[in-house]
């Protein structure tokens, strides 16, 4: 099984102390989340650790699915430009968020779908066309998110030639069990993160109620391929989850 860990935990450290950290704790896979400090990512830096890398595109100010064209347009250049780093640093996947409703926006509700999917439809082909698997992420139960229900999820990342990122506890949090998620085939990604149902709150993997031990044994019956990003928020946690995850693989 193949466990990386988010760079949300360690944030604000700078790029090379997160490198460094990860190597330290042995760490083959590490996610780079394009957000400040590390919008701007030296490639050359990366690619000198022996570290493979999944990219999550940039989510706070951009809205891919924004019903102003201008913000749209803006954000779609920045997860192009995730795609683009992640194709000189030999990443084969990048996360990328659905897109939300703005306050107002939310009495256009299939306009914002359909803004959604223009935009998913030409990062997916600027993907396709630079090598790099697009995994779209399922989100929380929070006012204003877009595609909570994997079915809905599912279905558009398969009208769009992508694939889904899903994320345990947004599922979770959302009442998606363990054995739903296990029905899909064209999951690309996993991010782990633990939560008692009632919010996202990313807590370490094991600390709280989801069943991990069944997920990870019904990923080992399909084979899954892909990596299991651990997205916690803090370096405790981080640790706290891989020795949790080690012990239930052995």
């Amino acid at each position: 099984m193949k466990i990386g860990v988010s760079t949300l935990a360690l944030f604000p450290m700078s790029l090379k102390e997160i490198l460094d950290y990860l190597a330290s704790i042995n760490v083959k896979y590490c996610e780079l989340m394009m957000e400040y400090p590390y919008n701007k990512i030296d490639h050359d830096l990366v690619n000198s650790y022996n570290i493979k890398t999944s990219i999550h595109a940039p989510l706070s100010d951009i809205n891919i699915a924004s019903l102003n064209e201008s913000i749209r347009k803006a954000s779609v250049e920045e997860v192009k430009n995730s795609i683009d780093l992640a194709s000189k640093i030999d990443s084969e996947v990048v996360v990328v968020h659905p897109g939300h409703m703005a306050f107002l926006a939310r009495k256009f509700p299939e306009k914002i779908k359909e803004s959604s999917l223009t935009s998913l439809k030409e990062c997916s082909k600027f993907a396709e066309e630079r090598g790099i698997k697009l995994c779209v992420e399922n989100m929380p139960d929070m006012e204003g998110m877009t595609c909570k229900n994997l079915g809905e999820l599912n279905e558009l990342v398969q009208e769009i030639g992508a694939l889904m990122t899903v994320d345990v506890g947004h599922a979770y949090n959302t009442g998606i069990s363990i054995g739903e998620i296990l029905k899909y085939n064209n999951i690309g990604h996993f991010h782990l993160s633990d939560n008692d149902g009632s919010f996202d709150n990313h807590n370490a993997v094991g600390s709280k109620d989801i069943d991990f031990k069944s997920l990870f044994e019904g990923l080992n019956k399909k084979n899954f391929e892909g990596v299991l990003v651990v997205e916690v928020t803090n370096k405790d946690e981080i640790l706290e989850s891989l020795d949790y995850i080690e012990k239930l693989v052995d």
